[in-house]
């Protein structure tokens, strides 16, 4: 099973969730893994509280502003301002862990005779995939910026993985790249 340490928080409900009865609400909030993208529901300690796009530790041992791991969750139940803020926090931990995935670009191959892993990436197709390929052969890419300017008409390889990333949480894809198929989307 695949675990994320450290998690971005997209959503703080100090008063819980409007849906839960009363006497059951507890401060609670939604986060995304950094590292495999897991979705979560997180319970702070006792008067601790958070921002939207905190980092936070959810890791083994000491969690000095986490209490527990409420439970993992699909896309669907995220809060409207969840999903909202999810783009944008997804692009600061592509852009933070920038050369994890400047090195996809660089070494992404085939999944089959017919299909290469490129061409799974939102707006990636056949030509693009062959651009990409070609400028790899000759030198690999650095960084994002590296590859806009060798790559004139390939949308923006950071926004494509923020998409594609979007897209397997959402459960629309057949290709899972970044997300780890999990227990949870069998289940759910």
């Amino acid at each position: 099973m695949h675990k994320d340490e450290y998690v971005r928080i997209l959503d703080f409900l100090p008063k819980g969730k409007s849906e839960m009865p009363p006497h059951k609400r507890k401060p609670l909030a939604q986060a995304v893994g950094e590292n495999f993208f897991s979705l979560l529901e997180i319970s702070p300690r006792e008067g601790m509280s958070f921002t939207q796009g905190e980092r936070v530790y959810i890791g083994e041992g000491t969690r000095d502003r986490v209490d527990h791991i409420e439970r993992r969750i699909k896309y669907d139940w995220l809060t409207p301002t969840a999903k909202a803020e999810l783009p944008m926090i997804l692009k600061n931990i592509v852009s933070e862990r920038e050369s994890v995935y400047v090195n996809f670009y660089n070494t992404a191959g085939s999944i089959s005779t017919r299909q290469h892993k490129l061409e799974c990436l939102p707006k990636i197709g056949k030509r693009h995939r062959q651009d990409i390929l070609d400028e790899r052969s000759k030198e690999p890419f650095k960084t994002f910026e590296d590859m806009r300017s060798r790559l004139k008409n390939v949308p923006d390889p950071a926004r494509v993985i923020v998409d594609k990333v979007i897209e397997e949480l959402r459960g629309e894809s057949k290709y899972y790249l970044f997300t780890p198929i999990t227990d949870l989307k069998e289940k759910l």
